[in-house]
């Protein structure tokens, strides 16, 4: 009571649920706002700018408008990289690492498979090694040496040796990608399909359903969303993947395995030309929140 009298105005429910929301989430937004907004703000205002780390446009940065991003879309050099950075996710990510996920994920259901525990760990070693021993790992075995892994195996089989990483470059780094992806896929799908009833699944087998008819049409219609986030998920790791490739290939030979990645890094801190990798870096930010986009509306999710 007031000293007039009147009741005091206590918070309701709906204000003490507002306070504590905010008191929650306010540590995360604060750190999205300083880690990832402020960072991406700053990144598109120097793709307006000629900075650069080095020389007179180091001290003095001017507004160039939109001459950076008529460059980069003039430029061979990056279209090719945009071209093969699409070629290595469609084929690591989206299609490698989702059909071997899902078949890992699919057999470690199976009641009659032996050494689950064996083969569930053989596929996840791969997620918990460090990059970059990977790439040296790798490196190692598709050295051109006779001495190295590959070589080792094809001269048992009676085949000469060969220099897989300059033969095939982007075919090395596809298998590597899809080596080093596939247990967070199968962890997923995994997941995913713990939750498709055991009922419907039987019923469409007494109805005289194959098991390739079962999963077309029952399972897979069942896990739509994770499997389309999954797709997201994976398209975005993959698109930033810089250190696997540039430490096997670093871009070449030439620039057969340039990803996107690999020549924003080149511009920026190879050539100093900060506000062109700014614009590259751009560019792609768009081009994966359009394909971001997509997935949501196949997947039909509410966001």
């Amino acid at each position: 009571m007031t000293a007039a009298g009147a009741p005091v105005a206590r918070p309701g429910p709906r204000q003490r649920h507002g306070g504590l929301l905010s008191l929650l989430l306010g540590p995360s937004v604060l750190l999205i706002g300083v880690f990832v907004i402020a960072p991406t703000a700053y990144g598109v205002y120097l793709s307006f700018t000629n900075t650069q780390l080095t020389g007179f446009a180091a001290r003095n940065p001017q507004y160039v408008g939109l001459d950076n991003y008529s460059y980069l879309l003039g430029s061979g050099d990056f279209l090719a990289s945009l071209g093969h950075t699409g070629s290595f996710v469609l084929w690591s990510a989206i299609i490698g690492q989702t059909v071997l996920g899902m078949l890992a994920a699919l057999l470690l259901g199976r009641k009659w498979l032996r050494g689950k525990g064996l083969f569930g760990a053989a596929v996840l070693l791969p997620m918990v090694v460090p990059e970059v021993v990977a790439s040296l790992t790798w490196a190692s075995v598709l050295s051109p040496r006779d001495d190295g892994t590959l070589n080792r195996l094809l001269g048992l089989l009676g085949e000469a040796p060969v220099a897989a990483l300059q033969e095939s470059p982007m075919l090395c780094i596809i298998v590597v990608n899809i080596w080093r992806g596939i247990a967070f896929a199968m962890i997923m799908f995994q997941a995913a399909l713990e939750d498709v009833p055991d009922e419907l699944i039987e019923a469409s087998r007494i109805d005289g359903a194959s098991a390739v008819q079962v999963f077309r049409y029952v399972t897979l219609p069942l896990i739509r969303g994770p499997v389309f986030l999954y797709l997201l998920l994976t398209t975005i790791t993959t698109v930033g993947v810089f250190g696997l490739v540039y430490f096997l290939t670093q871009g070449g030979p030439g620039s057969a395995t340039e990803l996107t990645s690999i020549y924003i890094f080149e511009r920026a801190f190879q050539y100093s030309q900060i506000g062109l990798g700014s614009a590259a870096s751009v560019i792609l930010l768009v081009l994966v929140l359009v394909l971001g986009l997509t997935y949501v509306r196949l997947a039909k999710v509410d966001v």
